[in-house]
């Protein structure tokens, strides 16, 4: 008698086959959000929705909506094994339709789940999932998409200007939020952001998250844009609508924590399937948070599909990875007995280091001129080293170090500079250690840390010319720039995430003519490769004076590749004038004065200087070239040659 054939069912595109559970349960199913959350298809020609969902130690699921007027019998799952993934076809459910997945744990308790994969969510305060068709979109973004195949971080000009939407600009006198739609900030992001001259925008807040004050780092939709703007096909029309005015795109993205609420993450099957089960290991005490199991195969999975579909689906060109540190280390915040050190009896987290290698490997591997971004405000080595060298793979590092100096140098009163002098040009000597990008977020203007231009000493003209010099010092000095919303028209009062930016300020002249420095500086900095193209190389800066201790006056060289139109910067930190003030340079040229704060539409004196200053054989700065310039107070002049 000859032996049975096995008949192997035909897995459709939709459904999830042994290879889907396979690759899932490898950690390497990098587009499981095809498969996984509700997906539209037809079936014997009945018009439904598939749903699937991960919840391996369920006693049953079940899905409820507005399909079935959420009954609990209506729509059993069927599960399948080895990883415990649910999924069924609901005839009749339609684009529109609340859902949620109703889980029965091991106990026989019933929670309430929203879609860990869906792709939108109903407006806050509502918690359930919403059925949508992500692929309607029409993308126009080609040429954008083509170009940044060949775009290289290291050597292109990146300045982003850092927002978030709900408080940069509203509509006045609505009894909602007035809140801007996605298709309406995208038109006013572009004219803003070409006039000023930023080459990116950085989003935060834009995975769904129910409480406005979390900014957005409480994340329960990971794989939706929220709701609170408009739709993912509004989401989609931004993203384009900026590719195609040349202007890139970041989301703030939070792989190191989730939140408690009851239809999020947290014990999704009654049991810790996205946590660390030993809360030593998978709580946040500080933050009141649960920490991702880096080392369960389809919780990697989970975050690194997410990362791609970011970038892959939604065109997205970089991911700024909030708080690395708190990934990268067992006690982050935490006291002794609140964690366990790994197996070599360190605080290092072995798996989430494994992460990160994996994550950045494939998600800069399989998408050349994507960046992934580290906010890391420790030393830990390597950051953005290569993951072939021990690194972790990041494209670039917040650099938290300068950003503290910086800040505390400004805060200073001028006076006191000449004592901390050291803070400044302290960066210089771990500049080449790490792809830096130099931040001033909106971290440094919150909880009682005043906005930029009340970090400065004095008053009135003296706030806003500490401003310009701190700026001037920032642009010239190597590593991209990060700037946040409302700092480039010194916004007076701390950001708020409930109220808009105080726009009515540029009505008055010392606000708009620090905006008009700014946006100079930017437009300088993408006009001149001599301050980006060479900075991860020491060839590309030279300090001229960084030891004028005692007048607070910092003098150095930003060079070019080809050596040519390189730039010099003298910034001058104290109200003291220095009208023969004698600076050496490095040739015996002709130096150009191509930006001067003392300019009247800066707020300056506006007093004559002559555009071109020659060097003379004196020496200076330990130079045998020099020149003198009538340097005013909180002076910046910036020579090319």
């Amino acid at each position: 008698m000859g032996r049975k054939k096995t008949v192997q069912k035909k897995v459709q595109p939709y459904e999830i086959g042994e290879l889907d559970q396979y690759l899932f349960g490898q950690g390497t199913h990098y587009e499981i959000y095809k498969k996984l959350g509700a997906h539209k298809v037809t079936i014997k020609g009945k018009e439904g929705v598939y749903f699937a969902v991960w919840a391996p130690n369920a006693r049953r699921v079940a899905v409820i909506g507005d399909f079935n007027d959420w009954d609990f019998e209506a729509n059993y799952m069927e599960r399948h094994d080895p990883v415990g993934i649910y999924t069924c076809f609901v005839p009749g459910a339609k684009e529109g339709d609340l859902y949620k997945f109703c889980i029965e744990t091991a106990q026989a308790k019933r929670i309430f789940k929203a879609d860990p994969f869906a792709n939108y969510a109903e407006l806050r305060p509502g918690t359930a999932s919403r059925i949508t068709d992500i692929d309607h979109f029409k993308w126009s973004d080609r040429e954008w998409m083509t170009s940044r195949e060949n775009w290289d971080n290291r050597v292109n000009p990146m300045s982003i200007y850092e927002v978030h939407m709900g408080s940069w600009m509203r509509h006045p006198g609505r009894e909602d939020e007035g809140f801007y739609t996605y298709r309406e900030f995208a038109k006013e992001i572009v004219k803003y952001v070409k006039q000023m001259g930023y080459t990116h925008v950085e989003l935060m807040g834009i995975a769904e998250h129910p409480f406005d004050g979390s900014w957005g780092y409480q994340v329960t939709g990971y794989y939706a844009p929220t709701s609170r703007y408009g739709t993912p096909e509004d989401f989609a029309y931004m993203i384009n609508y900026l590719h195609k005015n040349k202007i890139g795109v970041i989301l703030d993205w939070v792989p190191a924590h989730f939140p408690k609420d009851a239809h999020g993450l947290a014990d999704f099957d009654g049991t810790p399937v996205y946590e660390y089960a030993d809360p030593r290991k998978g709580e946040h005490p500080d933050w009141g948070t649960k920490i991702f199991d880096y080392g369960k195969p389809e919780v990697q999975n989970f975050l690194i599909a997410n990362a791609l579909f970011w970038i892959e689906h939604y065109h997205v060109d970089g991911l700024r990875v909030d708080a690395v540190a708190s990934m990268l280390y067992l006690d982050y915040g935490k006291q002794d007995g609140q964690w366990v050190p790994n197996k070599n009896g360190g605080n290092q987290n072995l798996e989430a280091i494994m992460f990160f290698r994996h994550l950045n490997s494939v998600v800069l591997g399989r998408n050349h001129g994507a960046m992934m971004i580290a906010e890391e405000s420790t030393a830990w080595p390597k950051v953005t080293g290569a993951t072939e060298d021990e690194g972790l793979g990041f494209s670039l590092k917040w650099n938290m170090g300068w950003m503290h100096d910086f800040t505390e140098y400004m805060k200073l009163d001028p006076l006191f500079r000449k004592n901390a002098h050291y803070q400044m040009s302290f960066s210089m000597e771990y500049a080449y250690s790490e792809n830096y990008i130099l931040v001033l977020s909106h971290d440094e203007v919150v909880h009682l840390k005043c906005s930029m231009i009340n970090k400065m000493p004095g008053v009135g003209f003296d706030k806003f010319a500490n401003l310009k010099v701190g700026y001037a010092f920032m642009i010239g000095h190597p590593g991209k720039k990060l700037l946040f919303m409302g700092q480039d028209f010194a916004q007076l009062r701390e950001w708020s995430e409930e109220r808009e930016l105080d726009w009515y300020l540029l009505a008055e002249k010392e606000h708009q003519q620090l905006q008009n420095f700014y946006r100079d500086l930017l437009h300088l900095y993408r006009k001149n490769k001599a301050l980006y193209e060479l900075d991860n190389d020491p060839d590309g800066f030279e300090w001229i004076n960084k030891d004028d201790t005692f007048r607070s006056i910092f003098s150095f060289v930003r060079h070019s590749k080809d050596n040519k139109k390189n730039l010099l910067f003298v910034c001058n930190f104290t109200p003291v004038d220095r009208p023969d003030y004698r600076v050496g340079v490095p040739r015996r040229k002709q130096y150009k004065l191509i930006l001067n704060s003392d300019d009247v539409q800066y707020g300056g004196s506006g007093e004559e200087r002559p555009l071109v200053y020659k060097a003379v054989k004196q020496e200076c700065d330990g130079r045998t070239y020099s020149f003198a310039y009538p340097l005013p107070g909180y002076g910046v002049a910036v020579f090319e040659f």
